[in-house]
């Protein structure tokens, strides 16, 4: 069953197309990742799920009640839904628990007293129910307001940029407890971010956004081993893409000419013009065959030395990362190998016809 259905949603602000034709189905019980740069259309996607806004056109389903579409729109306090704000949006004068139960006085007084009590055990905040916000933590008052959708047990949870006001412990905490949730209450939830990393580690579906549309919906193995355009490419995990030369295709795998160099990679692309893209995983430093690069500049990252390298063959193409054991000096000459990547067609394809949830390629 699905839990989200999005038919050709579009949304215009002006002259800016926000939403150009949105297209895509959500299983029940996935959590979903919108992803993508600012101005790419997911807070607009999101405000369109909760009802904070209509839609110029398209349909949006939530399970099978059409919520907004011709003629037809369901307000947000009847669809249904949780929300959990980047600014917690908590009631400073109410205690924990009176926040949590805020919104549910339409229960019994028993029922909400339970269901306060369950949103505060998920969130391992039993013990702080009497406190109010100004006492908590900012981590603890994200749990608050994850425990306050979750008391209203909605059908879908959204979650709009909830950690951008977290350092980075508490992101990392705040995921792991946001994956744990997911695990034991299976609501579908949607998550939305501009931070890869976050959207990689909780998601098990990710929508990559550009431009009002969406690129590419799949798992994140396949946005990020098996992109669906240049711009996906590029924007996922440090990617890079560079222009090479189709030699021939067959199951699912490229010949192809990059420099002076053949090399038989991954990819869906015909004969021609093609794009290889490649994360610094894929690359390597040769000590007897190799492309010829020169570093740009080097420095010490996350345990390497991350070396900017521009390719001798491709002198127009942006400098790609190349993770190094050592310390090397700007002007450094080196041969690199590829170990990976996967090539594209280099025309763009219609984004339209990107947004299926599992996209395979064969080995």
């Amino acid at each position: 069953m699905s839990a989200l259905v999005f038919e050709n949603l579009s949304r215009r602000f002006g002259e800016t197309l926000a939403l150009d034709g949105v297209s895509a189905e959500i299983p029940s019980g996935t959590f979903l990742a919108l992803l993508g740069p600012s101005g790419c259309g997911k807070t607009t996607l999101l405000r369109q799920i909760a009802g904070l806004d209509r839609p110029d056109g398209g349909r949006l389903f939530i399970g099978t009640e059409e919520v907004a579409g011709p003629g037809r729109f369901t307000p947000p306090e009847a669809r249904g839904l949780g929300m959990v704000f980047q600014s917690y949006a908590l009631w400073p004068h109410m205690s924990v628990a009176q926040n949590i139960a805020f919104g549910l006085n339409r229960l019994a007084k028993a029922e909400r007293l339970t269901r306060v009590e369950e949103a505060l055990s998920k969130v391992g905040l039993a013990a702080l129910a009497n406190r109010r916000p100004h006492e908590l933590s900012g981590g603890q008052r994200q749990r608050v307001a994850l425990a306050r959708s979750l008391a209203a047990r909605p059908r879908v949870l959204l979650l709009d940029e909830p950690l951008a006001n977290l350092d980075a412990h508490l992101r990392a905490a705040m995921l792991a407890e946001f994956r744990r949730i997911h695990a034991e209450t299976g609501c579908t939830m949607v998550f939305v971010t501009h931070d890869q990393n976050e959207a990689m580690a909780v998601a098990d579906m990710i929508g990559v956004m550009d431009r009002g549309r969406l690129e590419q919906l799949g798992t994140p193995q396949q946005v990020f081993e098996e992109p669906a355009s240049p711009m996906v490419a590029r924007f996922v995990g440090q990617g890079r893409t560079l222009p090479v030369t189709v030699l021939t295709r067959e199951s699912g795998r490229c010949r192809i000419r990059l420099g002076g160099q053949e090399i038989t990679l991954p990819g869906t692309a015909p004969p021609g013009p093609g794009w290889l893209c490649v994360h610094p995983r894929d690359l390597a430093q040769s000590r007897a065959m190799g492309l010829p690069a020169t570093v740009l500049e080097s420095r010490f990252e996350d345990g390497y030395h991350l070396a900017q390298l521009i390719f001798d063959d491709l002198p127009d193409v942006a400098s790609l990362p190349l993770r190094l054991d050592r310390a090397t000096p700007r002007g450094s000459r080196l041969k690199v190998v590829l170990r990976g990547g996967f090539v594209l067609p280099r025309a763009e394809v219609a984004p339209k016809a990107l947004a299926s949830a599992a996209r395979t390629v064969p080995a």
